[in-house]
């Protein structure tokens, strides 16, 4: 029996992704014209099972990027949108809107390289951001048993659940790629013996993009 159900969409494509530049919450300016397209085929989807199995919450992180894909998607559901600061992404420091290759040539690889050291001047290590959002999402499971959450999520938010809901050692969370406007859906499954498992229904799963691009 399914008990709970969390459906991670990661942002569509943002104007940082295209610059290459680091995205924090003081320069990220939102969605491109695709990544709005990209959030609007991910929503048809999502409204689709809606109508039959319906989603209880929309939740999104405060930057813009996450705000936009969040409305986006509110508005198909016809659900208000919960805006959690609880939910941003890693703090960036002074690497906030400075070009990736600098911050990764200047570290020796991204924020994952050397997990317990801070990537720039006053960022999180990518430990204490892992630890930081396992916790949040445990309190929203804990707050939201037998519920359908969706949330449009940083790319590294997607990671902090693998991380918790598989008990990842931290350097595993590389392993896994987050396209834009990928869902990534989460099952809290219990047994007729009251046994709970979370297991990994799809990861990054982006066919309502590629299809709607064949037709």
């Amino acid at each position: 029996m399914i008990s709970t159900e969390l459906i991670f969409i990661r942002h569509g494509e943002a104007r940082c992704n295209v610059d290459g530049v680091v995205g924090g919450p003081r320069t990220c300016t939102g969605l491109t014209d695709l990544g709005r397209t990209q959030m609007t085929l991910t929503a048809a989807r999502l409204l689709f099972e809606h109508e039959t199995n319906p989603f209880t919450r929309v939740y999104a992180g405060p930057r813009q990027r996450l705000r936009e894909s969040g409305c986006i998607l509110a508005d198909a559901v016809d659900l208000p949108l919960i805006t959690s600061h609880a939910l941003d992404g890693p703090v960036h420091g002074d690497a906030d809107g400075k070009p990736w290759h600098e911050v990764k040539t200047a570290f020796q690889g991204g924020p994952h390289a050397h997990p317990d050291q801070s990537w720039a001047p006053g960022s999180d290590t990518w430990n204490g951001y892992l630890k930081r959002a396992g916790a949040v999402l445990a309190d929203l499971i804990r707050n939201h048993q037998g519920e359908r959450v969706l949330f449009a999520a940083h790319g590294e938010t997607v990671l902090a659940a693998h991380a918790l809901l598989l008990d990842l050692r931290p350097g595993l969370t590389s392993s896994f790629t987050v396209d834009h406007a990928s869902i990534t859906r989460w099952q809290l499954h219990r047994s007729r013996f009251g046994v709970e498992r979370w297991m990994l229904l799809c990861h990054n799963d982006t066919a309502h993009l590629h299809e709607s691009a064949g037709s």
